[in-house]
């Protein structure tokens, strides 16, 4: 007799179980959820620019790279820094040595998460010689990084800076707020 109670209840649980064990408060989707708010990303184009005019000593702008002094001596020529449709903040860099010679070029940065940069043309007798064929290249030098996370790009914002906000930066006044990529008080 007590078996014939016991097997009853020994298939009640066998069978319930299964059903108790099943209840799930979490409902799985059929597929992950994805952002909403995303849209698909267009491909970045480089607009062509003309050359700059060669840059006059009024115009340059001294900036100093962080870190033991290399001999050289940075300036930005002012006057011919700018942004252009494609985003890129083109610039003509000076760099003095020591006993006064100097290289130019004409080059951009990218205000990617890493930052790229492309020297478009070298200067020398006064005009500027383009290159043909030039790639964007990875960040590695000090001046270059100095000028893309401090001076042209906002931080964490990936964009360039105003022009008036860069100019501020390179002599030495600190950006505005707004444009820090920290938030407002």
């Amino acid at each position: 007799m007590k078996r014939t109670t016991a097997a009853p209840i020994c298939l009640l649980l066998i069978f319930a179980t299964p059903t108790w064990a099943g209840e799930n408060n979490f409902v799985l989707d059929p597929e992950p959820p994805s952002p909403t708010y995303l849209e698909s990303g267009k491909a970045w184009r480089e607009t062509m620019t003309p050359l700059p005019p060669w840059p006059q000593d009024a115009d340059l702008i001294e900036f100093e790279p962080d870190g033991p002094s290399a001999g050289f001596r940075y300036f930005i020529d002012g006057k011919h820094l700018g942004v252009g449709a494609d985003q890129v903040v083109r610039y003509t860099l000076v760099v003095e040595s020591r006993n006064g010679g100097r290289n130019l070029s004409y080059e951009g940065i990218r205000c990617t998460p890493n930052g790229q940069y492309k020297v478009f043309a070298y200067g020398s007798g006064g005009q500027f010689t383009p290159l043909e064929g030039a790639d964007w290249q990875p960040i590695a030098e000090r001046y270059r990084h100095e000028l893309w996370g401090f001076h042209f790009c906002v931080p964490r914002g990936f964009q360039p800076r105003l022009k008036k906000d860069m100019i501020r930066s390179l002599t030495g006044h600190t950006a505005s707020r707004e444009l820090s990529g920290f938030q407002a008080d």
